[in-house]
């Protein structure tokens, strides 16, 4: 269940002070600062789902600030992370006499309970930000070593922070689609994920379960199969080498999911297929282009495969799908 709050109903004059009600309650207390010259075009609009011990919210708003303090800290404290994506402009973060500023896919890490800065650089159109806030508890790493990491840059463009910033912006992409459980497991994952980044960066890696560091690896090993699908060279001793394990560990992984390493494979690149096969943009691209495109070097191969899997030829699914009738 997803729950939007939105200040496109309040008067003009009016919408900052709702604001500054509306998200010291959605996030933590604090005290909100907007430009004299942005305020009678102020807007903002922030989608939340509840997921257990994690709440994850999508905030779409005209830049501003906030500042935590002491006071603020003392009438209300949820003992929380909260851990940001920036996914449109640029963010700022002050915390622990540390400051960053971040860019898009970027990630930034606060707690609630010490005084910080956060702001969104003026910008042409309004920004974007992906919040998730948890528990402190659900991070399983010693608070004292994670003072070390607010208001530190995580770069969304490589290592594990790449991974965390892929995840969450999936998430905030897809939030107001995705049924409970599916963004609960979202959320739970890029929590996970982000717990190995942290421990990664504090060299505290034999403090993580061994669970989180299964599923965080599995997570990055499906993102790089994705990444490489069109790659017909694609194969479980490619995929092994390049994640630092034995051909066995990454049969063992999928293998506890039901899986196969050749049959995921597999079934995502039937799946980029079927989508562009549906897709009118793609029509004058021949099907074996297409298939080619995703990894399969046999067009008769691939037409087998494709009917296996969906009782349709290629050629029958696109004309289906040309006419309306594909589901």
């Amino acid at each position: 269940m997803m729950d939007v709050i939105s200040t496109d109903k309040v008067a003009p004059e009016e919408r900052f002070a709702f604001w500054r009600e509306v998200s010291s309650k959605v996030w933590v207390p604090y005290d909100a600062h907007c430009d004299p010259h942005l305020l009678q075009r102020f807007q903002a609009q922030v989608a939340i789902s509840e997921l257990g011990p994690v709440r994850a919210t999508l905030l779409t708003t005209t830049p501003h600030a906030v500042r935590r303090t002491p006071k603020l800290i003392r009438q209300a404290d949820p003992e929380a992370f909260l851990v940001t994506c920036t996914l449109r402009g640029h963010a700022m973060m002050e915390q622990d006499g540390r400051q960053a500023d971040f860019a898009v896919g970027d990630l930034g890490l606060y707690d609630s309970s010490r005084p910080y800065l956060a702001g969104l650089l003026p910008a042409a159109e309004p920004s974007q930000l992906l919040i998730l806030r948890f528990p402190r508890s659900s991070l399983p790493l010693p608070p004292r070593d994670l003072r070390d990491l607010t208001a530190v840059r995580m770069p969304g463009e490589r290592g594990i922070g790449a991974l965390s910033s892929r995840i969450l912006r999936q998430l905030a992409r897809h939030l107001p689609e995705l049924t409970a459980s599916e963004t609960s497991r979202l959320s739970a994952l890029a929590v996970e994920v982000l717990t190995l980044a942290l421990a990664g960066a504090l060299d505290t890696d034999s403090l993580v379960p061994a669970r989180t560091r299964q599923r965080a690896l599995t997570a990055q090993i499906h993102a790089f199969i994705q990444d490489h699908l069109g790659d017909p060279q694609l194969t479980p001793g490619t995929i092994a080498a390049a994640h630092h394990i034995s051909r066995s560990h990454l049969h063992r992984l999928f293998h506890r999911q039901g899986q196969t390493v050749a049959g995921y494979v597999r079934q995502r690149r039937l799946e980029q297929c079927r989508r562009d096969l549906a897709d009118p943009r793609l029509a004058a691209h021949p099907i074996h282009a297409i298939a080619a495109r995703w990894g399969f070097s046999s067009p008769a191969h691939f037409s087998q495969t494709f009917r296996d899997a969906y009782g349709l030829s290629p050629r029958e699914f696109r004309r289906q799908s040309e006419t309306g009738y594909a589901d």
